[in-house]
Order: C-alpha cells, then sequence, then structure tokens
C-alpha cells in the first residue's frame, strides 16, 4: 500500500505534495513563491499538520545535505524560516523541534556555508517571540558550537572571519532567546557562561592585537566600512551584562577573570582595562559595587603573584571605581579599604622579606623592589580613586580607619637611616624598618583621601583622637613622614585651594598679588581652634626644634601657617601666630647646636610668617616694621630671606654667623607688641608681650589633670566648709556584693512596710468612728505647734560668739547652775520677744539675725 503511494504522486499527503511543490526544477532559482504561500495557508488551515511538515522538510534536508544538493537545502531553510513567521500555535513546539534538529545538521556540516546559513536560521528564529512555553527544550549543543565557531583557525581570513562573527550571532541568539524566559535554560549557569564570555574575549583580543598592527592606507576603508568580529563581540558582550540581573553578575565576570589570568592578560593591562571598562559602562549603576567586590576578591587570591599581576588588578580597580557611580563601593566600605591596606602591608612584607647579603641576586631583588614600589603606588592611587566615589561623613571614617592602622611611633628610639631605604638591617632593625615604611604608605594613602575631602567644620573632620595620633609621627626624625603629616594637615585645612599659591619665597614680592579673600572664621572653626590651635603651634615649634633636614619641611610648615591665619584666623589664633613667629627667630639664637641651615631659615620662616600677617591685617605701622627689618636684612644678611633661605633654587654655599641680637636686623617683639596693642587694633598687648613657650604632651596631660584636680579638691573644701554637718559625717561606706544585695533587700522591705501602713490608714479611716479621727487629727495639730515653737525658739535666738564655740569645745565644761541661769534669760527674753506687735516682731527678729 505504502509503496503503491510512493509510486503514484496523487495518492500521496496533501502536505508532502505541498512540501515538494515548493522546491524548483533548478535549485538555483530559489524558492517557488506562489507553491510557498499554498503550504503556509495549509499550515495555518490545519495547525495539526505542522509538525509533520517539519519532519518532512528535516528529512529531504538531511538527504540532500547528504548528496552536496546545497541548492535544495538553501530552500530547505528558507521555507522553514517563512513557517516560523507565520505559524503561532499550539502546535508550534514539535516543528520548532523539527527546525533546531535541522539547524544543527547544518552546524555540524565542515562546510563553513552550511555553517553560516544554519546560523543566520538560528538568529531569525530566536528574534521570533513565541506564544507558547517550552519545557523540554535545550540550547547546550547550541552553546557549545557557537562557541567553537567563534575560535575558528580556519585557513582563509575572509572565511575565519566570517564564521567567527557567526558564531558571535549565534551566542547573541541564544542569549535573546532564553535570558528574559524563565521557562527556558539557565544561561546564567557556569556552564554556559564559561563557554560565551570566554568567546567573546578572545575575539576582542584578537582585534586589540589586529588593531595594534597598523593597516595599509588601500585596506583601511574596506576594513572601516565591513563590521570586524571584535567590534561584534563587543556590541554582544554589552548586550549579555546589560540583561544581566543582581544574581547573575558573579557568574558573568568570574569567566572574565579566569580568561585574564590563564593568557597573562593583567600585564601589559590595556586589555584588562579595555574590558572593565566595557563592564562597567554596560551594567546598571546599582551592580557597580559587585564588580567592585569580584575584584577584591580576585585580588586577595592573588596575594601571593607577581607584583605586575597584583598591580595590574589594582589599576583596573582604580579605574572601575572612576566610572562607577557614588557608592559603588556598597554597604561594606570599611572591608574595601580593609583589604586595600591588607596587601599594602603585604607589599613591604614582600619587599623586606627577600633581602639578604648573596651579591649575585642583588639585581633580581632590586627589580622586585622596584615592581613592588609600582605595585604601592597603584594601591595609594586606587584608595583615592575609591574615596572620591564616597560622601564626606564615611571619608571622615575611612581617614580615622587608616589613622588606626598606622604604628603608633617610639619616640624614644630614633631610626638610623635618613631616607626610604631596603638595605638589610639587623634583627631588631627589620622590624623597626617595616613599621617606617608601613607608616609612610598609610600617611601616603591618607594623604591621597584627604586630597579630595571637603569639609564644612574641621571639628568634625578632626576628632581630637584622630588629630593626636596624626601629630605623633611629625615628631619622628624622620623628614618623608614629617613633610607627609604637614601636607595631611595642610589639605585638611586649605578648603579653597590656596596652599599651591602660597610659597615664601614669593610672600617677599607679590604677596599682595594673591588677592587672597580672607573670610571670617566660622563658630565652629573657632571652638576647634580653642581645643586643638595650641596643639598644632606646639608641635610646629617642636619640629623647627628638631631642626628640619631641608627647605621643602620649612616651605611646608610655611603653608600650614598661613592656611592657619587665612582659613581660621581668629584674633587669638593671629596673636599666637605672632608670637611663633617671634619665637622662631628666638629659637635660632638661643640654640647653637641647630644645623646652619635651620638656623637661617627660622628667621626667614618667621620674617615670611610676619610679612603674610602684615598684608592680611593690614595695619600700617605693623607693616612698616616688618619691612624696615626686612630692607634692612637683604642690605646686610640677605641670608635671612626667604627668598635665598628657603627657596627651591637655593645655593648650597656655607651660610655665616649669625647677627648679634638687639640689632635692626631682628623684629622685636615690644614694638610689635606695642603697635599691636594700642588703640584700633584690638589685640592683647600683655599676650603678645609674652614668651611663646610650648610644653610637651605629657606636660600637658599633667597640668589638665592638675587643674582638674584643683578644681575638684576646692568644690569638696567648699561643700564641707557650708555644711553644718560637717563634723556628723562618716567614713565612706566600702560597696561590695553584700552591700548591694542588701540594699536592694531593704528597699523591697521598705516598699513593703509602707505598702502596709497605708492600707492600714485608710482602713482605720473607713471604719473607725468620728471622736477617735477628731482626736488624732487634734493630737497632730498639737504636735504641729510645738514643732513651729520650737522653729521659731531657734531662729529668735542669738547665735554663740565665735569666743563662745571656741571656750564651749576647748575649755572646762560649765556648772549647771550657769547652763540654767543662760537658759532662763534666753526663755525670757524670746519671751519678751514674741508678746510684742507683729511689726514690732518682724523687726526684732531681723535685728536678732542680722546682729554678729
Amino acid at each position: 500500500m505504502y509503496g503503491l503511494c510512493g509510486c503514484c504522486g496523487a495518492l500521496r499527503p496533501r502536505y508532502k505534495r505541498l512540501v515538494d511543490s515548493i522546491y524548483p526544477e533548478d535549485p538555483e532559482e530559489g524558492l517557488v513563491k506562489s507553491n510557498m504561500e499554498k503550504l503556509t495557508f495549509y499550515a495555518l488551515s490545519a495547525p495539526e499538520k505542522l509538525d509533520r511538515i517539519g519532519a518532512y522538510l528535516s528529512e529531504r534536508l538531511t538527504r540532500d545535505v547528504g548528496r552536496h544538493r546545497y541548492g535544495s537545502v538553501r530552500v530547505a531553510m528558507e521555507a522553514l524560516d517563512q513557517l516560523l513567521l507565520a505559524c503561532h500555535c499550539q502546535s508550534i513546539n514539535l516543528f520548532v523541534e523539527s527546525f533546531l534538529t535541522m539547524v544543527a545538521k547544518l552546524l555540524e556540516s565542515d562546510k563553513p556555508d552550511l555553517q553560516i546559513l544554519g546560523t543566520n536560521s538560528f538568529v531569525k528564529f530566536a528574534n521570533i517571540e513565541e506564544d507558547t512555553p517550552s519545557y523540554h527544550r535545550s540550547y547546550d549543543f547550541f552553546v557549545s558550537r557557537f562557541s567553537e565557531m567563534c575560535h575558528s583557525a580556519h585557513g582563509d581570513p575572509d572565511v575565519r572571519d566570517r564564521i567567527r562573527m557567526s558564531g558571535i550571532r549565534g551566542l547573541q541568539g541564544v542569549v535573546r532567546k532564553t535570558v528574559n524566559d524563565e521557562l527556558q535554560a539557565n544561561i546564567w549557569e557556569p556552564q554556559h557562561m564559561d563557554k560565551i564570555v570566554p568567546s567573546l574575549l578572545f575575539n576582542l583580543q584578537q582585534a586589540g592585537s589586529a588593531e595594534s598592527r597598523s593597516p595599509s592606507p588601500l585596506q583601511a576603508p574596506a576594513q572601516e566600512a565591513q563590521e570586524s568580529p571584535g567590534e561584534l563581540a563587543e556590541r554582544c558582550l554589552r548586550e549579555l551584562l546589560a540583561r544581566a540581573a543582581f544574581g547573575n553578575i558573579k557568574n558573568a565576570l568570574r569567566p572574565v577573570l579566569v580568561h585574564l589570568d590563564s593568557h597573562a592578560l593583567w600585564e601589559p593591562q590595556v586589555f584588562a582595562r579595555g574590558c572593565f571598562r566595557i563592564i562597567m559602562f554596560s551594567i546598571q549603576p546599582q551592580h557597580s559595587h559587585l564588580v567592585i567586590q569580584q575584584l577584591l576578591s580576585h585580588l586577595d587570591a592573588n596575594s601571593r603573584s607577581a607584583a605586575p599581576v597584583r598591580a595590574g588588578i589594582v589599576a583596573v580597580l582604580s579605574e572601575a571605581a572612576a566610572i562607577a557611580a557614588t557608592g559603588a563601593v556598597g554597604p561594606t566600605v570599611l572591608e574595601v579599604f580593609n583589604t586595600l591596606l591588607r596587601q599594602l602591608r603585604l607589599s613591604i612584607d614582600l619587599a623586606l622579606a627577600g633581602n639578604s647579603g648573596n651579591s649575585g641576586a642583588a639585581n633580581s631583588q632590586k627589580s622586585r623592589q622596584l615592581e613592588e614600589t609600582k605595585f604601592q603606588e597603584a594601591v595609594i592611587k586606587t584608595i583615592g580613586s575609591f574615596s572620591g566615589t564616597l560622601p564626606p561623613y564615611q571619608q571622615s571614617e575611612v581617614m580615622v580607619f587608616i589613622m588606626n592602622k598606622v604604628p603608633i611611633p617610639d619616640h624614644s628610639r630614633h631610626s638610623r637611616h635618613s631616607r626610604h631605604s631596603l638595605e638589610p638591617p639587623s634583627e631588631p632593625d627589620g622590624q623597626e624598618n617595616r613599621n617606617r615604611l608601613t607608616q609612610i604608605m598609610l600617611l601616603k594613602s591618607l594623604l591621597q583621601v584627604s586630597a579630595g575631602f571637603q569639609c564644612s567644620s574641621l571639628l568634625t573632620a578632626l576628632p581630637g583622637a584622630f588629630l593626636e595620633r596624626l601629630l605623633s609621627p611629625a615628631l619622628l626624625p624622620d623628614p618623608e613622614i614629617q613633610i607627609f603629616v604637614l601636607e595631611i594637615l595642610c589639605s585638611f585645612i586649605d578648603r579653597r585651594g590656596l596652599r599651591q599659591r602660597l610659597c615664601p619665597s614669593s610672600s617677599i614680592a607679590d604677596v599682595s598679588l594673591l588677592k587672597l579673600k580672607v573670610e571670617k572664621c566660622s563658630r565652629q572653626d573657632s571652638v576647634f581652634m580653642k581645643k586643638h590651635g595650641a596643639a598644632l603651634l606646639c608641635h610646629a615649634f617642636r619640629l623647627c626644634r628638631l631642626g628640619a633636614p631641608s627647605r621643602g619641611h620649612f616651605r611646608a610648615l610655611f603653608r600650614l601657617l598661613a592656611l592657619l591665619g587665612l582659613e581660621l584666623g581668629t584674633d587669638d589664633v593671629i596673636t599666637d601666630l605672632l608670637r611663633l613667629a617671634l619665637a622662631l627667630q628666638d629659637l635660632a639664637q638661643e640654640e647653637p647646636q641647630l644645623p646652619p641651615l635651620s638656623r637661617c631659615a627660622l628667621p626667614a620662616l618667621g620674617a615670611a610668617l610676619l610679612l603674610f600677617l602684615g598684608h592680611l591685617l593690614a595695619i600700617p605701622a605693623f607693616l612698616q616694621h616688618v619691612q624696615e627689618v626686612i630692607e634692612a636684612r637683604q642690605r646686610s644678611a640677605p641670608f635671612l630671606l626667604p627668598e635665598e633661605a628657603l627657596g627651591e633654587d637655593s645655593s648650597a654655599a656655607p651660610f655665616p654667623a649669625l647677627p648679634e641680637p638687639g640689632s635692626d636686623l631682628w623684629f622685636l617683639q615690644s614694638k610689635i607688641s606695642e603697635i599691636l596693642g594700642g588703640a584700633g587694633a584690638g589685640y592683647s598687648s600683655e599676650r603678645l608681650a609674652a614668651k611663646f613657650c610650648p610644653q610637651s604632651g605629657e606636660e600637658d596631660r599633667l597640668s589638665k589633670r592638675k587643674s582638674i584636680g584643683e578644681t575638684i579638691s576646692l568644690q569638696v573644701e567648699v561643700e564641707s566648709r557650708n555644711s553644718p554637718e560637717r563634723e556628723q559625717r562618716a567614713p565612706a561606706e566600702e560597696i561590695t556584693y553584700e552591700t548591694l544585695k542588701k540594699a536592694i533587700a531593704d528597699s523591697v522591705a521598705a516598699e513593703e512596710q509602707e505598702r502596709e501602713r497605708r492600707r492600714l490608714l485608710v482602713q482605720k479611716f473607713q471604719k473607725a468612728p468620728f471622736e477617735e479621727i477628731a482626736a488624732h487629727c487634734g493630737a497632730r495639730a498639737s504636735l504641729l505647734q510645738s514643732k513651729l515653737n520650737q522653729i521659731l525658739q531657734i531662729n529668735v535666738r542669738p547665735p554663740p560668739s565665735p569666743s563662745g564655740a571656741v571656750s564651749a569645745v576647748l575649755g572646762p565644761p560649765q556648772s549647771q547652775s550657769q547652763s540654767q541661769s543662760q537658759s532662763q534669760q534666753s526663755q525670757s527674753q524670746s519671751q519678751s520677744d514674741l508678746g510684742n506687735t507683729g511689726n514690732a516682731g518682724g523687726k526684732g527678729r531681723r535685728g536678732a539675725m542680722g546682729c554678729p
């Protein structure tokens, strides 16, 4: 029967006859459109036949592929595409299975044209929105095959590019088909992402290497006109990341990190930066912190890798933080900075670990130290990038966090190395050198954070504990640490970006041309200077007394003191700055053991500061005195001028001896106090005439404790003198566990007794007769009257004289008759006073109370 139907075409099923009619006699002519319309109408009229149509088309396509009839293959695929676009019925799933089987057959072929043809059909299918869900469809084969096509190594470059682009478009179709359908296969699973993402990155990498080779002028227009695999891969990667939800970001980023590790692409950082630039601009802004956290975790995992690898990860971190929106660090802000600081400490340990006396390994050790130094600079730059994305209150928390990580310096020991070195130290000096390098790196990090910190109040930006911990390393005999501390303080105080314009050498000539605007100090800043201004100035003075090793230190000191007068210039602050400037020139005269540079730089620093304050105050007499001394120095002692002693291009010639005190080359404190303390200036002449005498930290704390102790003892003494029962006070009872237990038990018992007393009293007034209640109230009234009489007698009785009180205490006891006579006289006196009228009695009482 079936053989007869095969021989006679009229007896074959109608769907087969319609399918056969779409094939032309010559396959090159293409699809017969009129017959294709009939087949489409039949499929729409009889949807139950759609799966049979698909199966028959698949059977013919398999036969044509095996017989190399590629024209018929194209006709079959075109017919399948049109049927997919036209039919949206319940039976479409069975037809889709036949379609995917035919596409897979084409992709398995070794002919590039068939692979491209199957990919194009799949892309068209991926763009179709299906009305009915599919529960059992799988795309694992297509992901694997398209990824393989992305890595094509065909000998012909043009064919290779076409196959790779087809593979990229196929992956793009798989993503579009599955990413938004929860019933489809989860394309975000690791087994799929491990194939899709590296395939796209491979083409991006190849495009980067191709771009590095400059094309010839004749080839350039053709390459610009045609889209390259790299451009298509970038577009597909952006689309993939843009569709990623919160929980899928990690699965998409992990293959990127693995690919960069496997192909050693963290160095020279170009490709890694480009990849994460694409990622940061493609994902949703609220997912930026997930990328940051993944990079930080990857940095921890590679903590023992080579320094260039870690530097590449940190550089990518820095760029990602700069691109991300505000708050990209995420909820765990301090954890991010803790990771970076931990990497900084590990780098210091790695740089010091290989120090040995072996001369053969000296070159490799030096190169490794150089690599670690570059890594440390990259970490510090990244810390600044991260802090720039934070609001001010979180920046303040980060600075406190970094400052708490700085090792506490030991002022009793002095560093033997004046410069930053990694020379092989002895065993105790190794820990000291490690602490010193840690201090320098953390202070550099703090300087990066403070550079972008904008605060409205120094009282909240610089807490007392933070400021004390920051000033502590400034007294170490380490020039690098001193410079960092001064620069950090300047960045905190300078809120208008003026510190780069302040230079001691320029204050002589063009300080009036700086056009500095003096603003009124706020109340909070004024409170800050009252609390911590003395500590800042005292540390500046002690730093000068230690002997700054270079002119850069004195220039940094001038910027700090000038910013204090400019930003926080209250009357008290200006007065203290004037006293400090005069104390600096006295220090140069009184400390002969100072280096020659310091002995000449200190008077120059004082002159620059006084001239700067003179322009700020705009008091003609004071400014005239400062200018007279500077002109005298220009004539006789130019080595005491800022431009000679503190200039960047100053010569290293030996400094001559200082002139004698009292000459016209020195500023006179008496004259300055007289000018500024006069009428109209408003400054205290007594305070200006006082010498600036800083106390050490221990003396400050002891003086505070002493003053507090004296105040408390004075209050106790006053209270004891005013208390009438001071002689009857018992010694304080020792508080123990038994005492507290007894007190609690007594309080409970007392409450129960009071409750019982009230209950009996209420019961008595409710049930007792009226006569008993009246008698009880009368007794209470008489008791109150007696108490009142006693109070009046005490008030009316004149107080005993001091001599009598002393004799009563120290002298012999009196006889009974004498005491009785005295009591009778006092009673008669009180009765006579009470017998007078009200007004007279009142006057008598006031007179008696006022008598000695």
